[in-house]
């Protein structure tokens, strides 16, 4: 009875079972309730041999609220008076076993090798003595001893076949009138049967297999058998025993320590080639990355030949493989597949790479990345080659963000591109081909760098300490509202994350109308104005909900479980939508005929409703064909008495960022659903930093239209740094007892039933949230990357005001105000297209080399430290998380692109329609 897990493990096992859902987290009294409906009926009748009770209140509670919760003293008086019941109810033939399966954090969570999580209590009893009252003199502890064997022994059950664990022998030593000889005989007896179901897995499981080795299994089986010889000896001739006895008991924990060390020693190997082969691949990738990136802005870059070629040949070579490994009938193997197909692609994007375009160029141009970059990019793989800097990695990135911003302030001011204002030139925009001279001065600059440096300090009281540091206490901001017992506190909490959620709210908006784009009547723009506010009240309504729902009334239980269920669905679906909108019209402007353009008459005579029958259609439709040719005769007349036709389109120098800067927000609010509800005061604080961080690396970006863009390698390694920074400020960590399982439930408070893709996908986002907005442990901003491309051209209006407003200045736009025009900002990526592409296309090969980089390092060190102490507990986990990490973020990286490849279609799109309607 209790948790339903019982039943997916052993199905049809019980002749009686009251089972109830276990994965609600949230839910501390159903399980428990259920339990003690039937627990103490079920006892009395004596219909049964063993019974099970798997409580799990205390583990909920410790989930939910932690360990020092008022709730988790409820729970454990609780447990103290069903232990005292069933102690009272206990027959004189019954065992009572008292067992937790883990242990708790300080946090209340479990699933790592930490004392506090794998140390768990085991409390025996029964009316009849089973132990000796007065322990031994010296007492020994026997190391590694076995809760398995030793349950099913006590209970009179067969020991489990794969069990290779070590009896606790001393439990069988009878009562205190117990005589030592048969004690010693119990001991032995019980080992015996032990070391006797380790010897049958050991035949069975090397007969299936070759991974034990051969010179040990051999030295233990003769171990055993002069073990089980003196034991049969010892039953034949009991009164020569004593002297015998303590030999054979030394003898049968030999051999089943022998056996335990044996099969983890088997267990534990590694394949090498498998290892050297993934490290190989991964290096050819972070190296064709790095030289396509080089390539990709020169002139007459060879896309197709040198990028879709090499891609046949890769599938052609997974072809020919499996195609040789079905004609000698062998297993296909998946990895060897990719393998193959990744090393047939690759030779040949060599071999043309090299041929057609290296040979051409000097070697040194292959290794672009400057020397403080490669410094800090070095120090940081470095890192994930040691224990304890992985595991000290939150305290130490921040530290190196704050050195590589001070190392850019410093480096913009060195190379020039930060002068003090009145030396600041006035480029005339509308007729420079490029626009390089300095657009900031260094007061400027040095406020930038100073926000960034406070942004950095004040997220990094968002951190959760790791389990190998026990004198570092997590922030307890990180926990929900729902865990807080003061009422007061808990409101005052409530509304400063409702203040986050308005200001980052206000901050997008504010945004947006600063460079027009919000007084767009297109429909992503009417869905900021009016949809943003809906989902941010559907957040701060389901925070409400969650941080009181365990003080609500009776009556309006179901009220509020309700709206937990349809809040968060409704700011997912709202989400979905504002996509949507984006996706189908992306072009954010606001268009107007051109200045002094007489208005055409209305020839549309009044009609009342919408057209209902045939004959108001016949009598609408001519009327909507002669307006459109007064409109289009009167643009004709225009266009011969004062030239061509002129209209205006205002907000067309911030279309691509308005259309990033949007995504981002709206996948900014479900993913903050899925977070504690002060996270939001974390999320808007990246969100300033990555504002501050934006312009700082715009001063030192060029922006030119007679050459290609590039973004530099500074700005890349800057954001994968502050990237870094949002895993950890967020509560996260690398290992897996830090992952928010809370998440799952958001929007389910009952739970998936046997849905288990919905859950993963929804702790999924939780964990890995950072790698779509700020790609968090493995690589710079996903989905909002190509604003690094972006915001330079967008920030020259900030420059151009800059210079306007400075009193040098004055003089001269008196002179020749007929020369000042508005600046162009984004739209000089479409005087050159084939530079904006390029550059795109470099921006993502740079991120892609920072991922991959960071994940052959993780991958060299699990491999190389394998049999590191750590390795399962540190660089194992590592790994995983930079894995699935480099493939979220991969994926964000491919969306951003694709939306700012959508935004430049919709634009070619408009100025087409707009040249065609010119020639009409």
């Amino acid at each position: 009875m209790g948790d339903d897990t019982w039943k997916d493990l052993f199905p049809g096992a019980f002749s009686k079972a009251f089972f109830f859902p276990s994965f609600n987290v949230r839910d501390l009294d159903t399980v428990d309730d259920g339990i003690l409906e039937h627990l103490y009926p079920t006892m009395d009748s004596g219909e049964w041999d063993v019974l099970i009770a798997h409580f799990l209140g205390v583990d909920h509670c410790g989930h939910k609220h932690g360990p020092h919760h008022p709730e988790m003293a409820k729970k454990l008086s609780q447990m103290d008076q069903v232990i005292q019941g069933l102690v009272e109810h206990l027959e004189n033939d019954t065992l009572l076993v008292v067992a937790g399966d883990h242990g708790m954090t300080t946090n209340g969570d479990h699933g790592g090798d930490s004392e506090l999580e794998v140390s768990a209590a085991l409390f025996l009893y029964s009316p009849t003595a089973l132990f000796p009252s007065t322990p031994p003199e010296e007492p020994e502890v026997i190391p590694q001893v076995s809760l398995v064997p030793t349950l099913a022994l006590l209970l009179g059950l067969p020991i489990p076949f794969g069990n290779i664990g070590e009896v606790m022998a001393e439990v069988f030593s009878g009562g205190e009138d117990s005589q030592p000889l048969s004690s010693a005989l119990a001991q032995a007896s019980a080992l015996h049967l032990n070391a006797q179901q380790v010897s049958r897995f050991l035949h069975t499981y090397s007969a299936a297999t070759e991974n034990l080795q051969a010179k040990k299994l051999h030295q233990l089986q003769k171990l055993f058998s002069k073990a089980s010889a003196d034991y049969q000896w010892l039953l034949q001739r009991p009164k020569g025993a004593e002297a015998t006895l303590p030999t054979v008991i030394a003898e049968l924990q030999q051999f089943l320590r022998g056996a335990r060390a044996m099969c983890i020693e088997s267990w534990a190997r590694f394949s090498l080639v498998r290892m050297a082969g993934g490290a190989a691949l991964l290096a050819a990738a972070c190296f064709i990355c790095l030289m396509a990136s080089q390539w990709a802005i020169s002139p007459g870059f060879p896309f197709c030949p040198l990028l879709l070629i090499p891609v046949a040949w890769g599938l052609v070579g997974a072809t020919v493989y499996a195609v040789l490994l079905g004609t000698i009938e062998l297993k296909l193997d998946l990895v060897l597949l990719g393998a193959v197909a990744a090393v047939s692609s690759f030779l040949p994007f060599l071999w043309k790479a090299w041929a057609g375009w290296g040979s051409k160029r000097p070697l040194a141009t292959l290794f672009p990345i400057p020397g403080p970059v490669l410094l800090f990019l070095l120090i940081r793989l470095a890192v994930f080659f040691s224990d304890s800097f992985v595991v000290a990695e939150a305290r130490a990135t921040p530290f190196l963000l704050g050195s590589f911003i001070l190392l850019l302030v410093v480096q913009l001011h060195w190379e020039g591109q930060l002068l003090p204002p009145k030396l600041l030139p006035m480029p005339r925009l509308a007729t420079s081909a490029t626009a390089n001279s300095p657009r900031h001065n260094g007061a400027y600059a040095l406020r930038l760098g100073v926000g960034l440096l406070l942004c950095t300090r004040l997220a990094g009281l968002f951190h959760r300490c790791p389990e190998e540091t026990p004198v570092c206490h997590s922030s307890p901001w990180l926990s929900p509202l729902a865990s807080m017992v003061g009422g007061r506190a808990k409101n005052l909490w409530y509304g400063a994350c409702v203040a986050a959620l308005v200001a980052l709210l206000a901050a997008v908006r504010l945004w947006l109308h600063r460079y027009g784009n919000l007084k767009s009547p297109e429909p992503p723009m009417l869905f900021v104005r009016w949809g943003l506010p809906l989902m941010a009240l559907g957040t701060a309504a389901y925070w409400a909900l969650a941080s009181g729902a365990d003080e609500v009334t009776p009556r309006l239980r179901a009220l509020v479980s309700g709206a937990s269920v349809v809040l968060p669905r409704a700011v997912v679906g709202l989400a979905a939508s504002g996509l949507a909108l984006l996706l189908w019209k992306p072009v954010t402007v606001l268009v107007k005929a051109g200045a002094g353009a007489p208005r055409t008459r209305t020839v549309l005579t009044p009609f009342s409703g919408p057209p209902t029958s045939q004959a108001d259609l016949d009598y609408v439709v001519p009327q909507i064909y002669r307006h459109m040719q007064e409109e289009f005769r009167g643009r004709l007349e225009r266009t011969k008495s004062q030239g061509p036709l002129t209209v205006a389109a205002y907000q067309l120098g911030s279309v691509y960022s308005a259309a990033v800067v949007t995504a981002l927000t709206l996948l900014a609010f479900p993913l903050l659903l899925l977070h504690a509800e002060r996270i939001s005061l974390v999320f808007l604080l990246l969100f300033v930093q990555s504002f501050l961080l934006l312009h700082l690396l715009a001063a030192g970006i060029p922006i030119t239209t007679s050459g290609p863009f590039t973004v530099p390698w500074q700005a890349v390694s800057a954001w994968a740094l502050m990237a870094t920074q949002t895993f950890y400020s967020t509560g996260h960590q690398p290992v897996f007892p830090a992952i928010h399982w809370h998440a799952a439930f958001v929007g389910f408070p009952e739970g998936h039933g046997s849905c288990t893709w919905l859950p993963a996908l929804l702790v999924g986002a939780n964990t890995f949230a950072s790698h779509l907005l700020f790609a968090g442990v493995s690589s710079p901003e996903a989905v909002g990357c190509p604003l690094l491309l972006l915001w330079p051209f967008l920030c020259e209006s900030q420059g151009l005001r800059k210079r306007q407003q400075s009193p040098g200045n004055e003089a001269e736009a008196r002179v020749r105000p007929e020369e000042e025009e508005e600046p162009l900002m984004e739209m000089r990526l479409r005087d050159a297209p084939h530079h904006f592409y390029a550059a795109l296309l470099q921006l993502g090969l740079k991120y892609l080399f920072i991922l991959g980089v960071q994940i052959l390092a993780c991958a060299l060190a699990a491999s190389i430290l394998r049999r590191h102490l750590m390795v399962w507990k540190v660089f194992a986990p590592k790994f995983i998380f930079e894995a699935v990490g480099f493939i979220v973020s991969s994926v964000g990286l491919l969306l951003g692109i694709a939306l700012v490849m959508r935004v430049d279609g919709a634009v070619s799109s408009w100025f087409r329609q707009l040249f065609l309607a010119q020639q009409r």
